[in-house]
């Protein structure tokens, strides 16, 4: 509890790790987490410290890696990359030997995995071609039947025999389906006419070679006549992209292309299953192997960033390095430089000694699944300096409850509750830990606050008495309109005629109590729901929130009182404290003053806190307005000057005092070397 309520007291260690032991003794402390290496080489560049090349083999087997990951994600189903988070791996850092072998097997199973992908793609784009094809022998060759002659507008001017000699020509092909209106309108007018295009979509949807998504082609019959136009058309269709395929003007012939296409393409599918299903084989080893093998090669590299931190000794037999180590852990650091160097087989052990330290130590506050959340949220505004005070120890409490305050409701609350406590129950499970997703991260991340953010919710939500933005009746109401209706002898004229009535709670027995948990279900049809509702959550908040600065405020004692700053009691804490109670501690007073004096008989006589708390600014006083207590005016000035005198205080009073302070020593240090 102690390190909760306070960072925990941390030291300087200088470490003396033999040169062959190094690696295994960083591998150890790494397993414990309990050390924070400082940098011994900080004016030496990275790219020439003595472990440089150690950190790229890793880097390039990470290269590797991601090009393994990026291969299963593309080709291997969901349910089968699943496994490569089913497994919860910690295996150690590899040493050099297996390093070596993780290098020589991945780069043999990437380089297998590459041509077998470029084999694949090569076959899967013959595939498609070949299909390509055969889509355009199919639905164009009844279209070229009887298209056997030139029209007769082709040569005006030229005789009959001319036009004779002049031959139908075909472009066939295939382009893409967004291509298609611009590819037909630049045909037309740079062939002014002198075509004919017919265009057909193709009956199934192929892969695009580059982009890899199913696209369902269109297919293109050009005839034209001439050398010239076809000329154009070639050049046209070079310019779009478009796929061309030979397509003989012999019908017997395009049957004779069409039969063996059929043929080649069954072939080709047989291989595209065949080359499928050793590709899969390779990416199950990959999935197999790939998680272990990332954990060791980000261990590894982690430990060589950390040896670059070292520096080595005089003689080249030893690596020098600093670490800040909390002083409970000293033990377990010394049995982890044992056991690392009993794993390397050295003769000589390594050791650490305590150094003082010139700057102030880096804060730790141990976390653990349920507090980590907490700790982040108050880290994302700031980290407490060395041996502060814990704000995460409280923020446990009071952000659920701050967020219930704003956001409380019984429905939403239980559902918030109920996603949470799945996530608590299953947060063991590897597919829930080890999701990639960010957001997902986060929320699981938070679970544990998301929990209480839930029960904080059910609970502020039964007060509200909402559940779904719905009012709730479990109790009877307070209220009761008969005995009103009898002393006043309504009628049911009366009731008729007014769509809303009031009730008098100083007539016996329309009022018979607080309702017994929360706020009566009543007002849910009251006129004037939203003003009591709304002034009783504005007033809850104004007392909640002042309630917990001060506390934040008070928690600075501790942190004064530890330090030994007892000037800053003087100089801030107490004026901090003066000028929060002077002022918003005395609008608690009176708001809670009012809600106990002026009850039900003496509400239409309770006077305007709001005009009493500008009228304290002021220095007024309204005759309109009735005081809550005699010798109000007079308690209310006194605070005011005491919060305006608070002000200097904090302003000055602090940089004075460490004026006076430096000027002390100033003349002390000059004193000492005058003697």
């Amino acid at each position: 509890m102690g390190s909760m309520f306070r960072s925990e007291e941390v030291c300087l260690v200088q470490l003396f790790l033999q040169s062959g032991a190094a690696y295994s003794c960083v591998n150890e402390l790494g397993e414990l987490g309990i050390v924070e290496f400082r940098d011994l080489n900080p004016n030496v560049n990275a790219f020439q410290r003595k472990f440089v090349n150690e950190v790229r083999r890793c880097e390039e087997l990470e290269k590797t890696f991601g090009f393994l990951e990026q291969e299963i994600t593309r080709s291997l189903s969901p349910s089968l990359r699943s496994q490569m988070q089913d497994a919860l791996l910690s295996p150690p850092a590899p040493q050099p030997r297996e390093l070596l072998t993780i290098e020589e097997e991945s780069e043999r199973l990437a380089q297998e995995l590459r041509e077998v992908s470029r084999n694949r793609d090569s076959i899967q784009a013959q595939l498609t071609q070949l299909c390509q094809y055969r889509g355009v022998l199919t639905q164009m060759h009844f279209l070229t039947s009887s298209q056997t002659a030139p029209p007769p507008s082709f040569d005006p001017v030229g005789s009959a025999e001319n036009r004779q000699d002049v031959r139908l020509s075909f472009v066939a092909g295939v382009v893409h389906p967004w291509k298609v209106p611009a590819f037909e309108r630049l045909l037309w007018r740079a062939c002014r006419g002198y075509i004919i295009v017919d265009f057909r979509e193709m009956d199934e949807k192929l892969e695009h070679p580059d982009s890899g998504e199913m696209v369902q082609w269109t297919i293109f019959l050009i005839s034209y006549w001439g050398d010239q136009i076809g000329q154009k058309v070639k050049k046209i269709c070079d310019c779009f992209h478009t796929q061309i395929f030979p397509y003989s003007e012999s019908q017997a012939e395009r049957e004779q292309v069409l039969s063996e296409l059929k043929t080649r393409i069954e072939d080709i599918r047989k291989v595209t299953v065949e080359t499928e299903q050793y590709l899969q084989q390779l990416l199950l080893r990959a999935v197999a192997v790939l998680p272990k093998w990332r954990v060791q090669v980000h261990k590894c590299k982690a430990i060589q960033m950390v040896l670059n931190l070292c520096s080595p000794s005089v003689t080249e037999k030893c690596l020098i390095a600093e670490a800040w180590c909390p002083v409970s852990q000293l033990p377990a650091l010394q049995s982890a430089l044992r056991e690392g160097g009993r794993k390397s087989g050295s003769s000589v052990d390594s050791f650490y000694n305590r150094l003082p330290a010139s700057t102030a130590p880096p804060t730790l506050f141990p976390t653990n699944a349920f507090t980590a959340g907490f700790q982040n949220i108050v880290d994302a505004y700031g980290v407490a300096s060395y041996r502060e005070v814990n704000p995460a120890l409280y923020t446990i409490i009071t952000f659920p409850f701050l967020f219930a305050v704003m956001f409380g409701d019984v429905g939403h609350g239980l559902l918030m509750t109920l996603a949470a406590l799945w996530m608590v129950l299953e947060e063991k499970d590897p597919k829930m830990k080890n999701n990639t997703n960010e957001i997902w991260r986060m929320m699981f991340g938070g679970r544990y606050l998301i929990l209480l953010m839930g029960l904080f919710s059910i609970y502020t939500g039964a007060i509200y008495n909402e559940c779904f933005s719905r009012g709730l009746a479990v109790y009877p109401s307070s209220w009761h309109i008969r005995p009103h209706a009898s002393h006043y002898n309504w009628t049911d004229e009366i009731f008729r005629t007014n769509p809303y009535l009031s009730l008098d709670p100083n007539v016996t027995g329309v009022f018979t109590g607080p309702y017994p948990f929360g706020i009566d279900p009543i007002w849910g049809m009251a006129n004037n729901h939203l003003t009591f509702l709304n002034s009783y959550k504005m007033k809850m908040s104004v007392i909640i929130g002042i309630v917990h600065m001060t506390f934040g405020v008070c928690l600075s004692l501790f942190n004064y009182i530890h330090f030994g700053e007892i000037s800053s009691v003087f100089l801030v804490l107490i004026p901090e404290l003066c000028f929060m109670l002077c002022l918003f501690g005395y609008l608690i007073f009176m708001v809670i003053f009012k809600w106990v004096v002026y009850g039900p008989m003496h509400s239409d006589k309770a006077p305007s806190i709001l005009i009493h708390f500008i009228d304290m600014f002021l220095f007024t006083e309204n005759k309109d307005n009735q005081e809550l207590y005699s010798g109000q005016m007079t308690v209310q000035k006194v605070l005011v000057v005491l919060a305006v005198c608070s002000v200097p205080v904090l302003l000055l009073g602090k940089p004075i005092h460490e004026y006076i302070t430096f000027r002390k020593k100033k003349r002390q240090a000059a004193l000492r070397v005058c003697v």
